[in-house]
């Protein structure tokens, strides 16, 4: 795979800094259509040309590095590249001269941007107007620029990289020990508080441990404990990892994810913290199973909320670390499907296409050199054992982009001379300074990962585990992949239920298809008769929600949370509407609403799902009739589909019916038992419910008989 991706580069594309897979041609800067910040990663070297310090940083600085590092390691083995002379060296020590104009700033935080001939503050830059930069940004430097430093023997590239890093420290909420996630490059203010573990602060995370293990510096390995520490009390909502507000933390910003997070797992492995690793990765890989890819982000709920998938590779690299750590065959499973992926539905004649949108499969021309750098090494070394491996990659750390620095940097390299900064005083844990060990951490059970997996294997209510079994060579794993509901019998099966709307003027003409769940109480053996609100939070109207039937909002947390909340409030079942518009049960698959990850037997109300399309129909009836009787039940089991009576209202028995004034309790025509049907009404300005104790069959029978008379 990698072949025909580089390949196609080098036919196609070379010199130009990016191949477009579908054009079959080089992304040349200025004679392609500019796509705005995407084009500051592309480069020219010594042109006059504007360029992301970041993006530069760590796909050519480091990139540069990586290979010299290698180039060295084939020399001094006597083999091959005997004519080298450090030419690359050389060529990074330039670039890193043409990179520090960038850090000429009053707090030594980066400028965003550099131009590569005239710097930032030449009349003729074009740059140097910038007042704000990522964290992200700013904080991922240090690994190239201590490894240049060391290796050309000039100080200047650490000390300013160091600066950079001691800032963002300073500027942490003291409080939360979080950072934000853009920051005023001159003043150090706080300019977006938002904090996450993602875009725009992801690799600052990953440099203080990092640094640690390529420098041997415990100030960088403190700072990232007690920032981890934060981390996890704050951001952590195992398996989720959800943004916040850094001054108060325990609010959510937001209710989606983006993609970048997926290297989070990975590093957890690194600190030693398998637990939450596993958990976090499961969730992502059932987010793969639904959409092929991990889209650009998605919401807490697992549906798209950016549908683009730009080939990135976090997600096969923390799928590597795990199975390092744990040796679990699972995870090579999951490399595989993630092989079998890319080649159905990235791959093409000229290389690999972005995907344009998960939803659709639709391409997008280009194939970022990430791509390359990153995803297949992380799945050959996957699939890799280490006597197969021409290095002991055990002897590197890998930078954000998957470039190799050795270890050794530490010792037999001089350390910057300007590491004045006190270690911070932090109360240390089991994993503060310890390497990950299955066995010290789970000893006698080399389950543990599956035990821990188990409860998330189903959480976006698609897919089944997958099964492998070993094949005759060592490492090598067979299995049957399996992604979408209606493709297999191995799945299991989504029962469609329906709501149903049985009070004239509809007499169960009107059936709304909906989904269920796999929890609360199970609709195929039992039926129910219910403005929407989230119910994510405090239940304002409890008084009022006792003994009905709820609708909620589909979004901002999780279906269990809800349905938890709202049974504890008194309802006696749940409808949940998508909040997405335009959703319909006739375009899209139906799913199981699944739990989150904690046991679900204490939710016992039925619960059921509308698309927005159908929920937005049982809505408008509400607000043209107000009061409507429905009936929740399996769609095999409608009202009206089967005949004759005796196996119609048998079938729909309910534990609790009440019998029917009027009706035989001995016939066979007129059972004694029919299901309660309820009266659907308008509760204050947030609930629609259900009436379950208030029907009156005096004032009803009539209406009972002309139903009974038209269905049957």
């Amino acid at each position: 795979m990698f072949d025909h991706a580089y390949n196609s580069y080098m036919d196609y594309a070379y010199p130009a800094d990016e191949l477009m897979p579908l054009s079959c041609r080089g992304r040349v800067r200025g004679l392609e259509p500019n796509r705005g910040d995407i084009d500051d990663s592309l480069g020219k070297f010594d042109n006059d040309i504007v360029v992301s310090v970041f993006e530069t940083n760590i796909r050519v600085l480091g990139g540069l590095l990586g290979a010299h590092v290698m180039a060295d390691v084939l020399k001094q083995r006597g083999e091959r590249m005997q004519w080298y002379r450090d030419e690359l060296l050389h060529m990074a020590k330039e670039l890193g001269y043409r990179l520090l104009p960038a850090f000429n700033t009053t707090s030594g935080l980066p400028y965003p941007r550099v131009n590569l001939r005239y710097g930032v503050v030449n009349p003729l830059s074009r740059t140097g107007t910038e007042s704000d930069t990522c964290t992200a940004c700013a904080g991922t430097t240090i690994l190239e620029f201590a490894a240049l430093s060391r290796l050309s023997g000039d100080p200047i590239f650490e000390e300013h990289a160091r600066k950079a890093m001691d800032v963002l420290w300073e500027k942490r909420q003291r409080g939360s020990d979080l950072v934000g996630t853009v920051i005023n490059i001159h003043n150090g203010d706080w300019v977006r508080r938002d904090s996450g573990v993602g875009a725009g602060i992801d690799s600052y995370y990953e440099y203080l441990m990092k640094a640690y293990i390529l420098l041997g510096d415990k100030v960088y390995l403190n700072r990232f404990n007690t920032h981890y520490s934060a981390i996890m009390k704050y951001i952590s909502q195992p398996p989720l990892l959800l943004n916040v507000h850094m001054h108060n933390p325990t609010i959510n910003v937001r209710s989606w994810m983006d993609s970048l997070l997926a290297f989070f797992p990975g590093l957890q492995v690194l600190r030693g913290d398998l637990k939450p690793a596993i958990e976090t990765h499961e969730m992502l890989y059932q987010v793969t199973k639904q959409h092929n890819f991990l889209p650009e982000a998605f919401t807490t709920e697992f549906r798209v909320h950016w549908g683009q998938h730009p080939l990135r590779p976090e997600f096969a690299e923390s799928t590597y670390f795990l199975y390092k750590a744990t040796g679990d065959p699972y995870y090579l499973n999951v490399g595989q499907s993630i092989v079998e992926k890319l080649n159905t539905h990235a791959r093409v004649p000229c290389g690999f296409a972005a995907v344009q949108d998960v939803r659709t499969g639709t391409h997008e021309d280009r194939m970022d050199s990430f791509f390359l750098a990153e995803m297949f090494k992380y799945l050959y070394l996957l699939f890799s054992e280490k006597s197969q491996l021409p290095i002991n990659i055990d002897d590197y750390i890998f930078t954000t982009e998957a470039h190799l620095l050795p270890v050794s940097l530490s010792t037999t390299q001089p350390p910057c001379h300007t590491n004045n900064t006190e270690p911070q005083a932090h109360e240390d844990d089991l994993f503060s300074y310890s390497c990950p060990s299955a066995q010290t951490l789970f000893p006698n059970n080399p389950t543990f990962a599956k035990t821990i997996r188990d409860s998330y294997k189903y959480l976006t209510g698609v897919g089944r585990a997958q099964q492998a079994s070993p094949d005759s060579q060592k490492g090598v794993y067979k299995l049957k992949l399996v992604a979408e509901v209606s493709q297999t019998p191995e799945h299991e099966e989504v029962v469609p239920l329906i709501v149903q709307l049985i009070s004239p003027p509809f007499l169960g003409r009107t059936v709304l298809t909906a989904g269920s769940a796999k929890f609360g109480m199970d609709l195929t053996k039992q039926e129910h008769g219910s403005v929407p609100y989230t119910a994510c939070g405090p239940i304002e109207n409890a008084v009022e929600l006792q003994g009905h039937i709820a609708l909620a909002l589909r979004g901002d947390c999780m279906f269990a949370a809800k349905a938890r909340r709202l049974q504890e409030a008194g309802a006696t079942g749940v409808i949940f509407i998508d909040h997405r518009e335009g959703s319909s049960s006739a375009e899209t698959p139906l799913f199981q609403m699944v739990g989150d990850g904690e046991p679900t037997n204490d939710i016992t109300v039925p619960l059921v799902f509308l698309f927005s399309k159908e929920g937005a129909t049982l809505t408008a009836t509400l607000q043209e009739h107000h009061n409507v009787d429905v009936l929740l039940l399996p769609k095999e089991k409608q009202l009206g589909k089967e005949s004759p009576v005796e196996k119609s209202l048998a079938s729909y028995a309910h534990p609790a019916l009440l019998s029917v004034p009027g009706l035989d309790p001995s016939t066979g025509k007129q059972a004694a038992q029919m299901s309660l049907y309820s009266k659907l009404y308008v509760s204050g300005q947030y609930v629609i419910s259900f009436n379950l104790t208030e029907v009156r069959y005096q004032n009803k029978f009539m209406q009972l008989v002309s139903f009974l008379s038209v269905l049957f």
